[in-house]
């Protein structure tokens, strides 16, 4: 198939399917933010806070040593910090060209991050707790992607109909 083809059936879709086509691009363009979050992920448990293993238990906030202790946590939450503030960025300009301007939305998009972050911090010791045994190490990994995919089930719509509008 030729690229001139290639582009024309895209076009083609997305006049046909404005709001599929705009949920799929916007799911390949969190790919951006979802190799950001892994890149920061591996490069906090594997560098940056490899050396704080102990206990991490606030709130309701339970990492045990076994699921990586505060250096997981801190590990979640940069991973997690930095994703958003790449998916804020590319979203914003790519998928939806909104010209809000930030100013009128960060609140609401700091809000929406907090709670999703809550849940994405949350629910990681949890998730690798019943799934070290049967994994081991890749139970950091699968929790990872569970939350992702919290995020985008959160993120799309307050996106699509409040941030971005």
């Amino acid at each position: 198939m030729h690229m001139d083809n290639i582009v024309g059936v895209t076009k083609k879709f997305k006049n046909s399917h404005p709001d599929l086509y705009e949920f799929i691009v916007f799911n390949i363009m969190s790919n951006v933010a979802t190799i950001t979050n892994f890149l920061v992920l591996w490069l906090g448990t594997g560098l940056l806070f490899n050396k704080i293993d102990g206990p991490f238990h606030w709130w309701f906030f339970d990492y045990g040593t076994a699921q990586g202790g505060l250096g997981g946590f801190l590990s979640f939450l940069l991973a997690y910090i930095c994703a958003q503030i790449v998916n804020f960025i590319v979203q914003r300009k790519v998928v939806f060209g909104s010209k809000v301007q930030i100013s009128q939305v960060i609140y609401i998009y700091i809000l929406t991050v907090v709670v999703v972050g809550i849940i994405s911090v949350w629910l990681p010791p949890y998730i690798i707790k019943q799934l070290a045994p049967i994994i081991g190490v890749w139970a950091a990994t699968v929790a990872n992607v569970v939350n992702i995919v919290v995020q985008v089930v959160i993120n799309y719509p307050m996106m699509k109909f409040v941030i971005m509008k």
